[in-house]
């Protein structure tokens, strides 16, 4: 567990780094939960490092703005059984796309992308899924732990302008722009063995930062 609090911590310190101001116009959350009618994202997550993890993590990620309520939700099967597995949106504080990574981003060739192969992608952690998404805390040991089957769901329910301007004040006045973001699940056991190419965040273990899954958020209808 003390392994899981230090790369969190070292993951909230990339994201303060690489906070900026919104340089793309956004229709935001907030903008689109005052709307008519519940407002649904949804990201279809695809496994990523299968020939390391010996998985396929599949699921779904789900958000629904309706007025002030946000709700995250997700299914997530195929994960190491019986321990925390972090999970949140992560994207670009300028509101560029974030996109999942494909093989190419294994760009030092050792069959693993590692989460600083990542970046260039997906950004940075922004959203964390856990008892508190509001209070934007990385380090927590609230996120989900998965069963002896090796699945687990999640579900939270926050005030859609409590997570807008906590999110605002983290990065700059960005908005949530949640259809310009990527739900990334990570987490495999202690015991994995990884080349010593595989990166992390300074001395955390690469096991606790692995990218397991992953999936574009999706306005569905019009």
């Amino acid at each position: 567990m003390e392994s899981v609090h230090r790369v969190i911590a070292a993951l909230a310190a990339v994201a303060g780094m690489t906070a900026c101001n919104s340089s793309k116009p956004a229709a935001s959350a907030a903008a689109a939960g005052a709307g008519a009618g519940p407002v649904t994202y949804v990201a279809a997550l695809q496994p990523l490092n299968t020939s390391t993890t010996g998985l396929q993590t599949s699921g779904e990620a789900r958000i629904v703005v309706n007025g002030d309520s946000l709700t995250i939700t997700t299914n997530v099967k195929g994960v190491a059984p019986g321990m925390m597995h972090l999970q949140h949106f992560h994207g670009f504080a300028d509101n560029r796309d974030a996109i999942c990574p494909t093989a190419a981003a294994d760009t030092n060739h050792d069959g693993v992308i590692d989460i600083h192969e990542t970046e260039p992608m997906v950004g940075v952690t922004m959203v964390p899924f856990t008892s508190d998404p509001v209070s934007m805390q990385i380090v927590t040991n609230t996120y989900p732990t998965a069963g002896a089957d090796g699945s687990y769901t999640y579900s939270k329910t926050v005030s859609l302008a409590a997570l807008d301007s906590a999110f605002k004040k983290t990065f700059n006045g960005s908005d949530l722009d949640i259809a310009g973001r990527v739900v990334m699940i990570h987490g495999i056991p202690d015991s994995t063995k990884l080349k010593s190419s595989v990166s992390s965040l300074g001395d955390i273990p690469a096991q606790v930062t692995i990218p397991i899954a992953c999936g574009k958020l999706v306005k569905q209808g019009n």
